[in-house]
């Protein structure tokens, strides 16, 4: 079967220092909107699934880019680079071989942790953030105990940690139900392919090396809570009320520190937004990325 590529948009290959990644890519090119570039999330995600609905209407006045991260959907074939600090390099690589200078960028979940890496890590790059239950905002999984048994899970070494995650393979479709509100509003080709995506030969794996470097023993790694007042760009949040994998307490404390941020909750809605609240979701962003566009010359 082929792999799923959202409406409107078609995939490349871009080679990188890293390796050679797959992207895709939608709408005109245009000089007078800055580009937006889309991260997508961890476990079995890709760019075609936590982008589905969202790269067609967003590119109908602008270039949208969303990067398979190496180890992820079309690019597993790339060996994983480890934690968001890592991801948020190759991110500015895929942007240095697009010849891009800056960009909007938008991430979810993990690709919300790699969103905020690079805007610290490359501010000059990002023109603007779009964040979506982003991760790197909590400095404790749920609680110590729930905490210490996520980071043991991370030490289990190779030889056993790869077959358990094929394992898991067989039950992706109840756990992609579990992480949102109503099952329901979830596409099924969006279901199908984060099923497929889940087992194949190596999966999990580039995820897994995400864990290992953002989830220490006593207290989480990649927690950017105290650094996130650093980024003036201008910042929408978006998260489900409900969602049962970031804590929502994360970015309601971020869009309180950043000097220019903006935080929408949304009812009734677990952890894939974009996916869950599709047409408000890319409502408060079109919103969005009429702000923070350049203003015409005179």
């Amino acid at each position: 079967m082929n792999p799923l590529i959202p409406p409107g948009a078609r995939a490349d290959r871009l080679d990188t220092p890293t390796g050679r990644l797959r992207v895709l890519s939608a709408g005109p090119e245009t000089r007078d909107r800055p580009p937006l570039l889309l991260v997508h999330g961890g476990g079995s995600d890709n760019a075609a699934i936590s982008w589905h609905g969202l790269m067609g209407p967003l590119a109908e006045r602008r270039t949208v880019l969303a990067p398979d991260l190496p180890g992820f959907g079309g690019s597993m074939d790339v060996p994983p680079v480890g934690g968001a600090d890592a991801l948020a390099d190759v991110v500015a690589e895929v942007m240095d071989s697009l010849e891009l200078p800056r960009a909007i960028v938008g991430g979810v979940s993990m690709g919300g942790d790699v969103a905020l890496n690079l805007a610290l890590r490359h501010p000059d790059r990002v023109a603007g953030l779009v964040l979506i239950a982003p991760g790197g905002l909590i400095p404790l999984f749920r609680n110590r105990a729930t905490h210490f048994w996520a980071w043991a899970g991370t030490r289990v070494p190779d030889p056993l940690l790869l077959p358990l995650v094929r394992l898991s393979g067989r039950f992706t479709r109840s756990a992609v139900r579990a992480v949102v509100k109503d099952p329901g509003t979830l596409p099924g080709p969006v279901i199908d392919e984060f099923v497929r995506e889940s087992r194949r030969p190596g999966a999990g794996l580039a995820y897994t090396r995400y864990n290992q470097a953002s989830i220490g023993r006593h207290r989480m790694l990649n927690d950017l809570s105290e650094r996130v007042a650093e980024i003036s760009a201008p910042t929408l949040l978006l998260h489900g009320e409900d969602d049962p994998i970031v804590d929502p307490a994360g970015s309601r404390q971020a869009a309180e520190r950043m000097p220019d941020a903006h935080l929408v909750e949304i009812p009734d809605c677990g952890h894939w937004a974009q996916s869950e609240r599709h047409d408000l979701v890319l409502e408060r962003i079109l919103d969005f990325l009429e702000r923070v566009d350049p203003s015409p010359a005179p």
